[in-house]
């Protein structure tokens, strides 16, 4: 599952329904790769075979809120540049800790040495260090073999279909009631001028086209205006 946005559009994605996400993994107990799948594999140990119950319980741990360090190799900014180009090019640097949330883990498959997982996630997860505290948990390096995105929020795989912006967007939709002829010269509006009023992020709808604002304690400033809907 893959958005894909053109144009002015790709501005939209941050106010898009996104969240949780939901993975499909197989991960490969005794298998160490410094980027945490099978790209840069290293080396591979000999693993015993572990229970079910042993898995379940270590998922059982896992899920809820948890702080961890990013990959090495992740797009993670560091003083302007990805993590990965200080790691291709054998430059160690410091990773701030994130904290995401699992919100379920379950057991999808194991043959021993792989057990594929199901793992529904918050925003900015990243699955291969989830699927190496697994490893770790079990006693052994991991490394992931596959990985697939089963779906983003609402978004769901469907024979790609276009989405409608309208049914997508994750804020509250609002009602001007103003001349619309305001809005589309991107003239100043006020906050008494909308059904909702209080702070915070909202949408209207032009017809053909959206207006996205923020009423804060200053007024009312456009984010993006006269944005296509479709």
């Amino acid at each position: 599952m893959l958005i894909i946005a053109f144009g002015n559009h790709g501005r939209l994605f941050r106010f898009l329904n996104k969240t949780p996400k939901r993975y499909r993994a197989t991960l490969w107990l005794g298998a160490y790769s410094p980027t945490l799948d099978i790209e840069k594999i290293e080396t591979i140990s000999e693993t015993q075979p572990v229970s079910v119950e042993q898995i379940e319980t270590i998922f059982h741990s896992l899920t809820g809120e948890l702080t961890y360090l990013p990959p090495k190799y992740s797009a993670k900014r560091i003083d302007g540049r990805r993590a990965y180009e200080f790691a291709r090019e054998g430059i160690e640097v410091d990773l701030r800790e994130i904290t995401t949330t699992i919100y379920d883990l379950s057991l999808i498959h194991y043959c021993h040495p792989f057990i594929t997982f199901e793992a529904t996630v918050s925003e900015g997860t990243y699955i291969r260090s989830l699927g190496e505290m697994i490893a770790n948990n079990l006693g052994y390096d991991g490394a992931l073999t596959a990985l697939e995105r089963l779906n983003e929020g609402q978004f769901i795989y469907e024979d790609e279909k276009e989405l409608d912006i309208k049914t997508s967007l994750s804020i509250t939709k609002n009602r001007y009631n103003g001349a619309l002829q305001t809005i589309l010269l991107g003239q100043p509006l006020n906050a008494e001028d909308f059904d909702l009023s209080d702070y915070g992020t909202y949408w209207i709808d032009n017809g053909d086209t959206i207006t996205i604002f923020e009423i804060t304690h200053e007024g009312v400033r456009y984010i993006l205006n006269k944005v296509e809907a479709c």
